[in-house]
């Protein structure tokens, strides 16, 4: 076969070219550009380590930070609520003497308004049985016929009075 022989002759060829070719791109690629590539691979791994660690340090900042503010925001609350209730106690105590005050000049007209009421009463019982009296005379008089003195029809109507 022709084709065999032919292959033979040309096999040592292709071997060597083959060879050359695998060689050159070992070299380029492999010991030009693969270092290159790692180098850079390595460089963006460290550099997103770094950034990670940094992150890290300003999360762990932050939050004491945070924490720091916290504590502050709630002792100033505590002094806020502290002082709220300071001045309710006294605005309390501030009231309740206004309280008192102001109760003890009611009390005083209270029994002020109770004097002049049982005052103005008795006055007005005493004009009542005056009236009721004078009433009773004449109609004892107009009815009856009789003339009743004025102690004896002032007795009759307090009694009567007296019973309702």
């Amino acid at each position: 076969m022709p084709q065999i022989a032919q292959l033979a002759e040309t096999f040592s060829s292709q071997i060597f070219w083959l060879l050359v070719f695998f060689g050159i791109t070992f070299f380029v690629v492999g010991r030009g550009m693969v270092p290159r590539v790692m180098d850079t691979m390595d460089k963006r791994a460290k550099q997103i380590a770094d950034d990670i660690s940094a992150a890290q340090a300003a999360r762990d900042q932050a939050d004491k930070e945070e924490e720091a503010w916290r504590t502050r925001e709630n002792e100033n609350r505590a002094r806020a609520q502290a002082l709220i209730a300071e001045a309710k106690a006294e605005a309390a105590a501030k009231s309740e003497k206004k309280i008192a005050a102001a109760q003890k000049r009611l009390d005083k007209k209270l029994d002020e308004a109770d004097a002049e009421l049982a005052a103005a009463r008795k006055d007005a019982m005493a004009e009542i049985e005056s009236v009721a009296t004078d009433a009773a005379q004449d109609i004892v008089a107009r009815i009856a016929g009789i003339k009743v003195t004025k102690p004896v029809a002032s007795k009759a109507v307090k009694e009567s009075l007296a019973n309702g």
